[in-house]
């Protein structure tokens, strides 16, 4: 396992090619790693340096006009400057001695014989330094749990115990960009991926500990029998959800030319990622799906029951699982008999699963139905279905559901509130309580299927 502590632990920044020029990326860089120093005992901790020969300071700080003016030791170098003078600055930090460098200049394999040759070149440079090299043309890197944002993100994510790691970095913003309730441990555009290699990332995800879920956006694979031997550890410990583009032959020429990378065969892909344990996701919104039931729910055993208030909604759901294969538990006598012996339940109510308690439900039958039917052994985890009538309150639901998962902390409980802003209060508290919502029966049931064990 390679140590990259300079990259993701870094006590000194330098951002070379750094701007005061709004709308660029060395000003992104500038706002992004200053937003992560909010107090003057944060600044004493991590030491940041601004690299332009053409500015003497940038939002108040010294500029140094190269990273050998710099005294101090500097762990790592971020580089955004055009790729011709990129060689020449990587020279430089090879002779400083720098932890780590992540280029995010484009320009270099996937623009074809002159970026190849100049990619080859600092490649050269930094193995022979031995110092790891991110990129080059990538976005960059955000870690949650230091305050760490060296990328020209958009947006810097709210803190969770999911790790992103794209190929693109375009790819990684709009990931990152939704994620304002799940939260991020960490988030990596690993672009042309020269040196650090993403089995070097999965590598070292699998210990940080502030990641539970890792998700995947891959265009190919360059080590292919390295990759399946760590992922197929990894997976035993941490579930790993991927997407992988370039499926078809229309596109390997879109990818080269997007990170200089050869697709390959998707059927190969497809049966290695079945083959290690890794979830396959086919759209980006089905990967965020997947991602936040892992995060926020536990696992479990193969055997759900489903809690609705319109009886058509539990048919579709129950036709969804058996699609996927998820089985629906028998209920038992003595789960039925109290359901129904509570004096408020409809005398109606379907005593199955899907348990059906009617149209006209009230908060209390929720609370009955839910409560009991996670009290049955076999019953692994639960789906709740609220339809909007006219009797329906949602926020009375779902505070009833959040103590039921305080009650049952062993088993998923996943809701689907359907409809639209009659339930948006409550949608927003039950995500708050890190209890899913899919506004979607079949898209939150393909999720559930990652659960099982």
């Amino acid at each position: 396992m390679r140590n990259l502590d300079k990259i993701f632990n870094p006590k000194s920044v330098a951002i070379i090619g750094a701007s005061s020029k709004e709308k660029t990326v060395g000003f992104g860089l500038v706002k992004n790693i200053l937003a992560g120093l909010p107090a003057q005992a944060d600044k004493e901790m991590r030491q940041v340096f601004f690299i332009n020969p053409n500015q003497i300071e940038i939002l108040g700080e010294k500029t140094f006009g190269k990273i050998s003016d710099i005294k101090d030791d500097v762990d790592l170098a971020v580089v955004a400057i055009p790729a011709s003078d990129v060689s020449q600055v990587i020279s430089e930090c090879c002779d400083k001695k720098v932890g780590g460098i992540i280029i995010i200049s484009s320009g270099f394999s996937e623009m074809g014989q002159i970026g190849k040759e100049r990619q080859e070149y600092i490649l050269e440079k930094v193995k022979n330094a031995g110092i790891p090299m991110l990129g080059p043309n990538c976005l960059g890197i955000i870690r949650t749990e230091n305050k760490l944002n060296a990328s020209f993100a958009p947006v810097t994510p709210n803190a969770g115990n999911v790790a992103f790691v794209s190929q693109s970095g375009a790819l990684l913003d709009i990931i990152i960009d939704g994620m304002d309730k799940l939260g991020v441990s960490v988030a990596i555009s690993y672009g042309n991926e020269a040196d650090i290699s993403l089995t070097d990332l999965l590598e070292w995800l699998a210990e940080d500990k502030a990641t539970k879920v890792i998700a995947l956006y891959v265009e190919a694979i360059k080590d292919g029998h390295k990759f399946m031997e760590v992922a197929r550890k990894i997976t035993k410990l941490k579930p790993i959800v991927a997407i992988k583009a370039g499926k078809f032959e229309s596109a390997k020429n879109v990818v080269k030319s997007h990170t200089g990378s050869l697709a390959g065969d998707y059927q190969t892909y497809k049966a290695v990622f079945k083959q290690v344990g890794i979830i396959e996701a086919d759209s980006v919104e089905e990967l965020t799906d997947i991602v936040k039931i892992l995060s926020w729910q536990p696992t479990c055993l193969n055997s759900f029951a489903i809690v609705t208030n319109g009886g058509g909604c539990g048919v579709m759901a129950a036709d969804y699982c058996k699609v996927q294969g998820i089985n629906l538990a028998k209920l038992s006598k003595e789960t039925i008999d109290k359901i129904s012996g509570f004096a408020e339940m409809s005398p109606n109510w379907s005593k199955s699963n899907p348990a059906d308690i009617i149209g006209d439900a009230l908060p209390n039958r929720y609370k009955v139905a839910v409560e009991t039917i996670l009290s049955q052994k076999n019953v692994g985890g639960i789906m709740v279905i609220q339809t909007p009538q006219i009797m329906t309150d949602p926020m009375e639901n779902a505070k009833i559901i959040v103590e039921a998962k305080k009650l049952f902390p062993e088993k998923p409980i996943v809701c689907f509130f359907l409809g639209g802003k009659m339930s948006k209060e409550a949608i927003d508290f039950l995500e708050e309580n890190h209890i899913p919502n899919y506004s979607d029966l079949k898209r939150g049931i393909v999720a559930i299927k990652s659960l099982i064990k």
